[in-house]
C-alpha cells in the first residue's frame, strides 16, 4: 500500500489488466462503519473504472474486523468470487484490544492468502485516531478503498497469469 515512497500514482504506472471478466468479493466491518462505508464506496468505484462489472461484485458485511477472516474464508470457498477485499478499521483505543484485534485479523487474512486459491487483499485500516481514518477514507490523504481495489485486480490478474 502507499507511503511517502510509493503510492496510487505508482500503482497506476504499469497498465492495468482488464477486469471486464472479473468476479470480486468485498467483505467489509459493520464496525466504525463511517470510515469503513467510505472505504467501501472508494473500492466500488474503482473497480467499475477498471472494468469489473457491477453484477460481478459481491459484497458482504461483518460485525468487526476480527469477524473479517471467516468472511473472507466462507467467501473464497464458495468460488464465486476470482479476488476478495477485506475492509475494516480499527482504531486505537485506550486498551490492548487493539493490537489483538491487529496481529488477529492480520494473521487470519494472511494464512487465507498462504493457504488459499484466491488473493486477498489487505485493507484494514489500523490508526491511532479517528481523524487519522478519516484523512486515509476521502479526506486530505486519498481513499484507501481504491489503493484496495487496484491491488485485488492486479493479484487476480496475477493469479490467473500463473494457472494458465
Amino acid at each position: 500500500m502507499s507511503s511517502s515512497t510509493y503510492n496510487l500514482k505508482n500503482m497506476l504506472a504499469e497498465p492495468m489488466p482488464d477486469a471486464s471478466d472479473m468476479r470480486i468479493g468485498i467483505v467489509v466491518s459493520e464496525w466504525n462503519d463511517n470510515i469503513t462505508q467510505d472505504l467501501l464506496d472508494g473500492a466500488l468505484e474503482t473497480l467499475k473504472q477498471f472494468g469489473v462489472r457491477e453484477e460481478s461484485i459481491i459484497v458482504k458485511s461483518v460485525p468487526g474486523s476480527f469477524e473479517l477472516i471467516f468472511g473472507c474464508s466462507q467467501l473464497a470457498k464458495s468460488g464465486l468470487v476470482d479476488g476478495i477485499i477485506a475492509i475494516g478499521c480499527v482504531i486505537r483505543g485506550d486498551t490492548p484490544h487493539f493490537d489483538y484485534i491487529c496481529e488477529a485479523a492480520t494473521q487470519g487474512l494472511a494464512h487465507l492468502n498462504v493457504t488459499g486459491k484466491v488473493p486477498v487483499v489487505f485493507g484494514l485500516l489500523t490508526t491511532n485516531t479517528l481523524q487519522q481514518a478519516e484523512e486515509r477514507s476521502g479526506g486530505m490523504l486519498g481513499n484507501k478503498g481504491n489503493e484496495y481495489a487496484i491491488t485485488a485486480i492486479k493479484m487476480v490478474d496475477y493469479a490467473r497469469s500463473i494457472q494458465n
